[in-house]
């Protein structure tokens, strides 16, 4: 990703361990024959620095577990082993989290999961309970696929929030506030133990369309996550956009009412205080013995019940409204509607579809493709697998389209 700016990583910490060491010089590896092909050992060496013997050691073990493979081959008339990179060895960890949830899915190069699950995390958890409880699904999910720890090449991470790519810290604005001003990036690589990626995942959720999704071949997407929070990502001319900082996309606090309801970034009438799906949920429960969840949003629009239908009506053209000024000033192609509420359809799309035309410029409005995500709620995680591609080098040149059978869990 070229546009995708270095001080959001970090590589493998507390460097004085004996493992933590081992996986930076395998990273150190990888990197080598990432940039030069098929290379033998006495050449990784003097590419990287590291002794002989230790390379010879690293290989070994990549090998075994199917990293790399190694052939006979000649150096300087003498006889050497020549190590390539397989492309099906490489595994990607993605990482999604969310307000009351985390998910993880382990990728292989070829875009086909090969472990995925989601566990539900408290309401105000704090960032160390977050992502101790996603490495500990990370460490169990790769157990039961088999796979070693050695052949995970690094770790993307979504974040429901803007990150200052400056610090790499989450700021005010992210549905999680109790991860406000945490250090994320160093948190998350000192507990992962493995280079770590992190985005928004409104930016993640754009990623996974233009490589896991049917929009490959689209250069100009806005993807919009409709949740206890609402955010864009956009893939502008082919790549992430990212604007001055990393804060971009916050569509969910563009003001629809300017005498409505004081947001949680402190502005009154964001497009979150009317449509959210937080918002949703408190029109929906007044009344009912217990407050009733997204599932039931969902589950009642689809029965046609009236009063679910009206706010989901008048949520959809205020967000209808919100996606035309920036129709308006990116043009493109295609926006991608995601999120908890997916399953929704054209229940959604139709009054997004009507705010749109209403309020962009005609020939934008009547030219742009709004489309219902596939991915469903796998879609940030998708993304942050694929980032680690892209950030490793690993990625085909260009957006890809995979089979939609490989995004299955087998």
């Amino acid at each position: 990703m070229a546009t995708e700016d270095r001080s959001m990583t970090r590589r493998t910490r507390n460097p004085g361990s004996q493992s933590a060491l081992r996986q930076l010089n395998q990273q150190r590896i990888i990197e080598t024959l990432l940039g030069s092909g098929p290379s033998t050992q006495a050449e990784i060496s003097r590419y990287t620095g590291l002794s002989t013997a230790t390379v010879s050691n690293i290989v070994k073990s990549m090998a075994e577990s199917g990293l790399i493979s190694t052939s006979p081959t000649t150096s300087s008339g003498r006889r050497a082993l020549s190590v390539r990179l397989n492309g099906n060895g490489a595994i990607a960890a993605g990482i999604d989290f969310g307000r009351s949830h985390v998910r993880v899915v382990l990728a292989s190069l070829g875009y086909r999961v090969v472990a995925e699950r989601a566990i539900p995390l408290p309401l105000g958890h704090k960032a160390i309970e977050g992502i101790q409880a996603a490495s500990d699904l990370l460490t169990k999910l790769m157990i039961e696929a088999g796979i070693q720890r050695s052949s995970i090449i690094g770790a993307g991470v979504g974040i429901p929030g803007p990150i200052d790519r400056r610090s790499g810290t989450v700021i005010q604005g992210a549905i999680l506030p109790e991860w406000v001003g945490i250090p994320i990036l160093e948190r998350l690589a000192d507990t992962l133990n493995f280079p770590v990626y992190a985005d928004n995942d409104a930016n993640l959720g754009a990623l996974a369309q233009v490589t896991w999704g049917p929009h490959g071949a689209v250069s100009n997407l806005m993807f919009l996550k409709i949740g206890s929070g609402i955010g864009a990502g956009l893939i502008l001319n082919g790549a992430p956009y990212y604007g001055n900082i990393g804060v971009t996309g916050e569509i969910g606090h563009a003001t629809i009412s300017e005498h409505g309801l004081i947001c949680r970034c402190g502005n009154r009438g964001c497009l979150e205080t009317v449509a959210s799906t937080a918002i949703m949920i408190e029109l929906l429960s007044r009344g009912a013995p217990a407050p009733i969840t997204v599932d039931d949003i969902v589950r009642r629009a689809l029965a046609r019940d009236a009063a679910t239908l009206r706010v989901i009506d008048d949520a959809g053209v205020a967000v209808g409204r919100a996606v035309a000024n920036v129709a308006n000033l990116i043009n493109p192609e295609v926006i991608v509607v995601g999120g908890p509420l997916a399953e929704l359809g054209d229940a959604l799309l139709a009054p997004i579809r009507r705010g749109l035309l209403r309020h962009a410029v005609p020939v934008v409005g009547e030219s742009t493709q709004l489309a219902m995500s596939s991915l469903g709620d796998r879609a940030e995680a998708l993304g942050a697998a694929a980032l680690v591609f892209q950030q490793q080098g690993l990625a085909s040149s260009g957006t890809r389209t995979p089979d939609r059978k490989e995004t299955a869990v087998t």
